[in-house]
């Protein structure tokens, strides 16, 4: 088991860099750097005022350079003006050439300034971070229990009328979108145009308290997508384990059927599912954003999109390396829980 944890972080730790990588290439492309000159410094400069700006700020560095300045591993960028000012990219007010560090990356603990919010980006992401994990965390504790319900009880007697009346209700509730579920809910429960102004339309008020009206719709928005698609899946590993030959042994040995199914079958089923529910965190950290847009709710995917839309390339990147980091690390998990789910399964 060592060994293989070992391995899957050296593994884990490659794909990371690789990503970023690929992210930090993407966003540092020209037509970037050049609105990134010209919402910084003027809309009106010029070409030969933006290679200026570039060159000035260390942006004009080949890419491999400015990667490893971004991660903290190659020392940053500095010049000394023509008024004999220090200007660089670990340089602070008040600094000289002495007492600025030389390394001022991720690794360092800082994630830049972002353009857009004025802010240092490792504020903005942890706030933002904490307002989307309280809505992830009530979508998990109504989406898993529900969606394993509803697929356990389709999947005991495939074919019969329960199974047929919930597989349709997962088939819908998987065929239709957020924006489409939120919209609707929206339209019957927050709109005085149908009277049942039950809950609120949106979501803004809960990032300083959270009450039932307020949270609601947003948590039952993302929770029904996420319950047909797990139900789906529970029920064909369920329907799967009840066709085993050790159920229909169990059975002709006279074992009652709930006994069949929470001592025998249960336990087996639940590998497959187990996968897709861990697969539904980074979902829920990236597929909150039309949620969070819908309802308001200055969560992690708003952040993400105001920083898409206003070239926030150091927000930009922030995001990406906490996205990865959850894929990645959901996916150690989802590997090391085959092996308490299933004893048969061995690490070689």
């Amino acid at each position: 088991m060592l060994m293989f944890l070992l391995r899957r972080l050296g593994l884990m730790l490659l794909t990371a860099l690789c990503l970023t990588f690929i992210v930090f290439l993407l966003t540092n492309l020209p037509p970037n750097l050049e609105k990134l000159a010209k919402s910084e410094a003027s809309a009106r400069m010029d070409d030969a005022q933006v290679a200026s700006w570039l060159e000035r700020n260390g942006y004009e560095q080949p890419v491999l350079i400015r990667y490893g300045e971004w991660l903290g591993v190659v020392p940053g960028w500095t010049r000394t003006d023509d008024d004999g000012k220090l200007r660089g990219r670990c340089v602070a007010s008040g600094d000289t050439a002495e007492t600025a560090p030389r390394y001022c990356g991720i690794l360092q603990g800082d994630w830049g300034f972002s353009t857009v919010f004025k802010d240092e980006v490792s504020t903005i992401v942890a706030k933002r971070l904490g307002l989307t994990a309280w809505l992830m965390g009530a979508v998990m504790l109504l989406m898993v229990p529900a969606a394993l319900l509803i697929g356990v009880l389709a999947g005991m007697k495939e074919g019969s009328r329960l199974d047929r009346s919930l597989s349709t209700v997962s088939i819908a509730s998987t065929a239709t979108p957020e924006y489409v579920s939120g919209v609707i809910f929206i339209a019957i429960f927050a709109s005085s145009a149908v009277g049942l102004k039950w809950f609120s339309g949106t979501a803004t008020s809960a990032m300083d308290h959270i009450t039932f009206k307020n949270f609601t719709l947003p948590v039952v928005t993302i929770a029904l997508y996420g319950i047909g698609y797990i139900a789906r899946m529970t029920r064909a590993s369920m329907t799967e384990v009840m066709t085993a030959q050790y159920i229909r042994t169990a059975r002709l040995k006279g074992v009652s059927f709930p006994q069949i199914v929470m001592r025998h079958a249960l336990r087996n089923a639940l590998i497959a599912p187990f996968t897709v529910i861990m697969l539904q965190f980074p979902w829920l950290l990236n597929g909150v954003v039309i949620v969070e847009t819908l309802f308001n709710y200055k969560g992690f995917g708003f952040t993400l999109v105001e920083a898409a839309g206003n070239n926030d390339i150091e927000l930009l990147l922030a995001c990406s390396v906490v996205a990865v980091f959850v894929v990645l690390v959901t996916q150690l998990i989802s590997d090391i829980g085959y092996v308490f789910l299933n004893p048969r399964i061995r690490i070689s």
